[in-house]
């Protein structure tokens, strides 16, 4: 299963707009190859420890929390799933998990450091094995919060689950033609 999380107009600044052609590469190759997408919106609620801890009061409005136009074409064919925490873990996506048996997730989005390494670890944690494409996510504080958070990651879940678009997408072409 692919996750692609949070890449919402909040989200996009100079720093994580380089990943969105990567993440619509993906994105596309993924369903056309059949397989399923989950998108993630996070939404910064009133009273959050992001408010009242950190002082962070965006991705409140319609606007900002609103996924981008350049994956607007695939939002139909895919779940869409709400979340006012860091990982795409939440409870509604780990019973989609659970009905549908998934075990392998690929992981894509924006940010790195926040919402994209918080599933990998939680997905790692309760037993499902994370890949993160690389080049298919980005930190709005830029490539030292990427890095940082991928050199976590090939400690953490290990450097093996570290993939490219260019090998996710060829993974998935190899095993539609395997099935033809």
């Amino acid at each position: 299963m692919l996750i692609v999380i949070d890449v919402q107009h909040g989200f996009i600044n100079g720093h994580s707009r380089g990943a969105l052609p990567s993440i619509v590469r993906v994105v596309d190759g993924w369903q056309a190859a059949g397989g399923p997408v989950v998108f993630t919106r996070f939404h910064n609620e009133a009273g959050s420890p992001y408010e009242t801890i950190t002082g962070w009061t965006r991705l409140r409005t319609p606007q900002e929390q609103a996924l981008v136009e350049e994956l607007a074409p695939y939002t139909d064919a895919a779940t869409v799933i709400d979340k006012a925490q860091s990982s795409a873990l939440t409870p509604e996506a780990a019973q989609l998990l659970r009905d549908r048996g998934w075990r392998d997730l690929v992981l894509c989005g924006i940010d790195t450091d926040a919402c994209v390494y918080d599933t990998a670890i939680a997905a790692y944690q309760a037993g499902y094995r994370p890949w993160i494409v690389t080049d298919a996510c980005a930190s709005t504080g830029g490539a030292q919060y990427h890095d940082a958070a991928l050199l976590l990651a090939a400690r953490n879940i290990g450097a093996a689950h570290l993939t490219t678009a260019e090998s996710v997408l060829s993974r998935i072409t190899g095993a539609q033609e395997a099935r033809a």
